[in-house]
Protein backbone atom coordinates (compact mmCIF):
# COMPACT_ATOMS: atom_id res chain seq x y z
CA UNK A 1 0.00 0.00 0.00
CA UNK A 2 1.38 3.46 -1.06
CA UNK A 3 -0.20 6.65 0.79
CA UNK A 4 -0.67 9.54 -1.48
CA UNK A 5 2.49 12.13 -0.71
CA UNK A 6 0.17 15.05 0.31
CA UNK A 7 -0.36 13.30 3.47
CA UNK A 8 3.24 13.67 4.63
CA UNK A 9 2.49 17.47 3.75
CA UNK A 10 -0.26 17.36 5.41
CA UNK A 11 0.61 16.06 8.71
CA UNK A 12 3.75 18.62 8.00
CA UNK A 13 1.54 21.36 7.73
CA UNK A 14 -1.09 20.47 10.62
CA UNK A 15 1.92 20.36 12.72
CA UNK A 16 3.71 23.96 12.21
CA UNK A 17 -0.04 25.18 12.16
CA UNK A 18 0.13 24.01 16.13
CA UNK A 19 2.97 25.29 16.37
CA UNK A 20 2.14 28.79 15.37
CA UNK A 21 -1.26 29.00 17.76
CA UNK A 22 -4.89 27.97 17.60
CA UNK A 23 -5.60 31.62 16.48
CA UNK A 24 -3.22 31.87 13.53
CA UNK A 25 -4.32 31.30 10.12
CA UNK A 26 -2.03 31.05 7.84
CA UNK A 27 -2.31 31.00 3.40
CA UNK A 28 -1.51 28.43 1.55
CA UNK A 29 0.98 29.89 -0.19
CA UNK A 30 3.17 30.40 2.69
CA UNK A 31 2.84 26.73 3.58
CA UNK A 32 3.68 25.43 1.21
CA UNK A 33 6.63 28.08 0.51
CA UNK A 34 8.11 26.40 4.07
CA UNK A 35 9.02 23.25 2.54
CA UNK A 36 9.07 24.52 -1.05
CA UNK A 37 6.29 22.63 -2.11
CA UNK A 38 3.93 23.53 -4.64
CA UNK A 39 1.20 25.82 -3.53
CA UNK A 40 -1.75 24.47 -5.66
CA UNK A 41 -1.31 21.34 -5.02
CA UNK A 42 -0.69 21.66 -1.09
CA UNK A 43 -3.92 24.02 -1.56
CA UNK A 44 -5.85 20.73 -2.01
CA UNK A 45 -4.67 18.84 0.12
CA UNK A 46 -5.22 21.79 2.87
CA UNK A 47 -9.16 21.90 1.54
CA UNK A 48 -9.57 18.01 1.99
CA UNK A 49 -8.10 18.75 5.80
CA UNK A 50 -11.08 21.37 5.91
CA UNK A 51 -13.52 19.31 4.64
CA UNK A 52 -12.91 16.35 7.15
CA UNK A 53 -12.92 19.02 9.97
CA UNK A 54 -9.50 19.08 10.75
CA UNK A 55 -8.42 22.58 9.65
CA UNK A 56 -10.90 25.75 9.24
CA UNK A 57 -10.56 28.19 6.64
CA UNK A 58 -10.28 31.56 7.17
CA UNK A 59 -11.19 33.93 4.44
CA UNK A 60 -9.98 37.65 3.57
CA UNK A 61 -6.45 39.45 3.59
CA UNK A 62 -5.43 37.65 7.08
CA UNK A 63 -6.95 34.54 6.22
CA UNK A 64 -5.76 30.94 5.82
CA UNK A 65 -6.11 28.02 7.56
CA UNK A 66 -6.09 26.45 11.00
CA UNK A 67 -6.17 23.69 13.16
CA UNK A 68 -10.32 23.25 13.53
CA UNK A 69 -9.97 21.19 17.11
CA UNK A 70 -7.14 20.60 19.48
CA UNK A 71 -4.24 18.41 18.09
CA UNK A 72 -4.96 16.21 20.99
CA UNK A 73 -8.03 15.03 19.16
CA UNK A 74 -6.45 14.58 15.61
CA UNK A 75 -5.44 11.21 14.43
CA UNK A 76 -2.94 10.01 12.29
CA UNK A 77 -5.88 8.31 10.82
CA UNK A 78 -7.98 11.04 10.37
CA UNK A 79 -5.60 12.78 8.17
CA UNK A 80 -5.04 9.71 5.92
CA UNK A 81 -8.54 9.14 5.44
CA UNK A 82 -8.97 13.06 4.78
CA UNK A 83 -6.60 12.86 1.95
CA UNK A 84 -6.47 9.11 0.65
CA UNK A 85 -9.89 8.49 1.58
CA UNK A 86 -11.93 5.88 3.64
CA UNK A 87 -11.70 3.16 0.89
CA UNK A 88 -10.28 0.03 1.50
CA UNK A 89 -6.50 -0.60 0.17
CA UNK A 90 -7.92 -4.42 -0.75
CA UNK A 91 -10.87 -4.80 -2.88
CA UNK A 92 -12.11 -8.58 -3.21
CA UNK A 93 -13.43 -9.51 -6.40
CA UNK A 94 -14.22 -13.13 -6.06
CA UNK A 95 -11.61 -14.48 -8.42
CA UNK A 96 -11.70 -17.77 -6.35
CA UNK A 97 -15.17 -18.46 -8.48
CA UNK A 98 -13.62 -17.51 -12.27
CA UNK A 99 -12.63 -20.39 -14.70
CA UNK A 100 -11.19 -23.52 -13.23
CA UNK A 101 -11.33 -22.28 -9.87
CA UNK A 102 -14.98 -22.50 -9.83
CA UNK A 103 -16.05 -22.10 -13.29
CA UNK A 104 -18.24 -18.90 -12.71
CA UNK A 105 -20.20 -20.99 -10.08
CA UNK A 106 -20.81 -19.10 -6.99
CA UNK A 107 -21.97 -21.14 -4.16
CA UNK A 108 -24.72 -20.30 -2.21
CA UNK A 109 -23.95 -20.26 1.20
CA UNK A 110 -19.98 -19.22 0.47
CA UNK A 111 -17.62 -18.93 3.31
CA UNK A 112 -15.35 -15.82 3.10
CA UNK A 113 -12.47 -15.53 1.00
CA UNK A 114 -9.07 -16.47 3.07
CA UNK A 115 -6.93 -14.10 0.98
CA UNK A 116 -9.53 -10.77 1.51
CA UNK A 117 -9.64 -11.99 4.70
CA UNK A 118 -5.71 -11.65 5.40
CA UNK A 119 -5.50 -7.91 3.45
CA UNK A 120 -8.91 -6.90 5.72
CA UNK A 121 -6.84 -7.87 8.90
CA UNK A 122 -3.32 -6.54 8.13
CA UNK A 123 -5.37 -3.13 6.94
CA UNK A 124 -7.68 -3.13 10.33
CA UNK A 125 -4.34 -3.13 12.16
CA UNK A 126 -2.74 -0.76 10.21
CA UNK A 127 -5.83 1.76 11.16
CA UNK A 128 -5.94 0.64 14.19
CA UNK A 129 -2.28 1.76 14.52
CA UNK A 130 -2.84 5.00 12.93
CA UNK A 131 -6.17 5.90 14.66
CA UNK A 132 -4.11 5.18 18.15
CA UNK A 133 -1.34 8.12 17.04
CA UNK A 134 -2.49 11.68 17.88
CA UNK A 135 -0.96 14.76 16.37
CA UNK A 136 -0.67 15.49 20.13
CA UNK A 137 1.98 12.07 20.25
CA UNK A 138 3.72 13.24 17.33
CA UNK A 139 4.10 16.84 18.08
CA UNK A 140 5.78 15.36 21.58
CA UNK A 141 8.05 12.79 19.87
CA UNK A 142 9.70 15.81 17.38
CA UNK A 143 9.91 17.96 20.36
CA UNK A 144 11.50 15.66 22.56
CA UNK A 145 14.25 14.25 19.62
CA UNK A 146 14.57 18.14 18.05
CA UNK A 147 13.42 20.75 20.40
CA UNK A 148 14.36 23.55 18.26
CA UNK A 149 12.00 22.51 15.63
CA UNK A 150 8.96 24.71 16.88
CA UNK A 151 11.10 27.68 17.69
CA UNK A 152 12.44 27.51 13.90
CA UNK A 153 8.99 26.92 12.64
CA UNK A 154 7.70 29.93 14.33
CA UNK A 155 10.51 32.39 13.57
CA UNK A 156 10.44 31.52 10.15
CA UNK A 157 6.77 32.31 10.25
CA UNK A 158 7.09 35.51 11.57
CA UNK A 159 10.37 36.54 9.67
CA UNK A 160 8.02 35.52 6.36
CA UNK A 161 5.17 37.40 7.12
Amino acid sequence: MRMNEGVEWAVHSCLNLAWLGEDRAVPAARLAAFYELPAAYLNKQLQALTRAGILTSVPGPKGGFRLARPIAKITLMDVVAAIDGEEEAFRCTEIRFRGGSGGGRTPANPKPCTVASGFRKAEMAWRRELAARTLADITSEVERTNPGAPDRVRRWFDDNR
